[in-house]
């Protein structure tokens, strides 16, 4: 029989997450940004907290457009941090900021998308996880771009959160043996 992976539990936004968002391979650069965001304002919290202000998170900055966000200063800050439908965490707002300059940085010289698919090798790794313990919680290759990405001028970037990132964006496909997701998130092409 199949089964989810269980870390989803019942909750249906996170099943909804689970089955269609997670460990799928997403090549949009700015997609890519808003999700490594997203993951760095997760630091120290559960992931079902930002996916229920995930919408917030998107008014708030603007849809993720690093072209504006790169631009914003001190009023910009305080107007954030002054909203309760985010994590109001200055650090991780300004990194936000600093994020979104390196993102421009990244995109003129190479290619955000690209930048960071590099460091799979270009192609989803599919790992074979048979149960939680299974999965790792950082690699070389999150290490590896953990590294590239701060010295980029990143922040809330470490090797954790980027495998997360990988995760979540289908770097690496990490649902269970088993899970129905897994075959779909295979399938998806760019």
């Amino acid at each position: 029989m199949e089964k989810r992976c269980g870390w989803c539990g019942t909750d249906p936004l996170y099943v909804a997450y689970h089955d269609e968002e997670w460990g799928v391979p997403e090549w949009d650069a700015r997609a890519l940004w808003e999700k490594l965001v997203l993951d760095g304002f997760q630091a120290g919290l559960s992931w079902i907290t930002i996916l229920r202000k995930r919408d917030s998170f998107r008014a708030a900055f603007a849809g993720f457009q690093p072209e504006i966000v790169a631009g914003w200063g001190e009023a910009e800050v305080v107007r954030l941090l002054g909203d309760a439908g985010i994590v109001r965490h200055r650090g991780k707002i300004e990194a936000t900021i600093a994020g979104a300059q390196a993102f421009l940085r990244i995109e003129a010289r190479e290619g955000f998308a690209p930048f960071l698919w590099n460091f799979v090798g270009g192609a989803p790794i599919l790992n074979a996880p048979s149960g939680m313990a299974d999965v790792p919680t950082q690699t070389p290759q999150s290490q590896a771009m953990a590294k590239a990405l701060k010295a980029e001028g990143f922040k809330f970037c470490g090797p954790t959160i980027t495998y997360a990132f990988m995760q979540a964006t289908g770097m690496v496909n990490d649902h269970m043996v088993g899970c129905p997701a897994r075959l779909a998130a295979q399938t998806v092409g760019r």
